[in-house]
């Protein structure tokens, strides 16, 4: 949980400025609060419009990763993918090309468990710290500095990063070594994807069988069995899919898919079964109205992602 007892700050770096890649729908938030919270803040995007807001509130927009890396401290990175976060760390201009030693760099993107391992092995070369946070609550939660960070690796590492990540956190669980952040975020996103299934699969049942919606959330409501989130995710992913509201549900499946499929990874590499992961991992499409998003048969996203021609994404 978090605690009252501050460190002395973020690092040893000039200033202790702390730097934050990758600001979109939950990242420009975090970023916002870091500003707001008192930090001298580098940020960088590929994406100009955040940027602009953040400038406004303090921020400073550097030109690239590398430019991050060279003033601050402690540096979260919050992309899409494993390829984005291994790019932000090693590729031309990447924040391993011009970090100084001692620099933290928390991996708030959700990907692989492996790809933290290998990009901290890395980073040690370089003197240079890795941890995995992963976080929960959300783009709202993020505004509301309402998240829950799980955070892997180093207690000292995280401690020093702690003033930090208290700007936009809750809760902060530590979770065990490296790694371990990202499995834990697996694990909760797995649990809410098959949630968000069960409740969209009894809207549909019950509907059929001439109970109203109103009727049946007041029923969910008062027995617990779904939370708001679920509540919130169902009236905005519910009824069939339109062009107003296909791009968005195209996000979510895309970003759907991407977890389960990195989430049924490591079940196999651990060798756990997750039956019920695996059917979920093909239905997220037709969840949200969106079943002729790819041809039939062909709902698994490590081949989609072998196969971009597919994707519309």
């Amino acid at each position: 949980m978090k605690s009252s007892e501050k460190p002395s700050g973020p690092g040893s770096h000039d200033q202790a400025s702390v730097g934050f890649i990758g600001v979109g729908s939950i990242g420009l938030p975090m970023a916002k609060n870091i500003v707001t919270g008192g930090f001298p803040l580098c940020v960088f995007d590929v994406s100009a419009g955040p940027l602009r807001e953040l400038e406004a509130c303090g921020a400073r927009v550097s030109a690239s990763p590398a430019e991050v890396g060279r003033v601050c401290g402690i540096i979260g990175i919050c992309v899409n993918t494993d390829k984005q976060v291994t790019q932000v760390m090693l590729g031309d201009g990447g924040l391993l090309s011009s970090a100084r030693p001692d620099t933290i760099i928390a991996i708030h993107s959700t990907v692989r468990p492996r790809t933290v391992l290998e990009l901290a092995s890395v980073a040690s070369e370089h003197g240079v710290h890795v941890l995995d946070v992963g976080i929960t609550g959300g783009p709202h939660g993020a505004a509301a500095k309402a998240l829950c960070y799980m955070a892997g690796g180093e207690v000292t590492l995280i401690e020093r990063c702690r003033p930090v990540f208290e700007t936009s956190a809750k809760t902060i669980v530590l979770t065990g070594p490296l790694g371990s952040g990202m499995a834990a975020k697996l694990c909760n996103n797995l649990i809410t994807y098959l949630e968000f299934l069960a409740g969209s699969e009894a809207f549909r049942l019950v509907e059929k069988a001439n109970v109203s919606r109103e009727a049946f959330t007041a029923v969910t409501q008062a027995n617990g069995v779904m939370t708001p989130f679920m509540q919130m995710f169902l009236a905005g992913m519910g009824g069939p899919a339109s062009e107003v509201n296909r791009a968005g549900r195209e996000a979510f499946v895309q970003l759907a898919e991407k977890d389960l499929s990195i989430t049924l990874e490591l079940a196999r590499d651990l060798g756990v079964s997750l039956p019920a992961t695996a059917l979920a991992s093909q239905l997220m499409a037709d969840m949200v109205g969106l079943k002729d998003r790819y041809p039939a048969g062909y709902g698994d996203f490590a081949q989609r992602e072998a196969h971009p021609s597919t994707s519309s994404g």
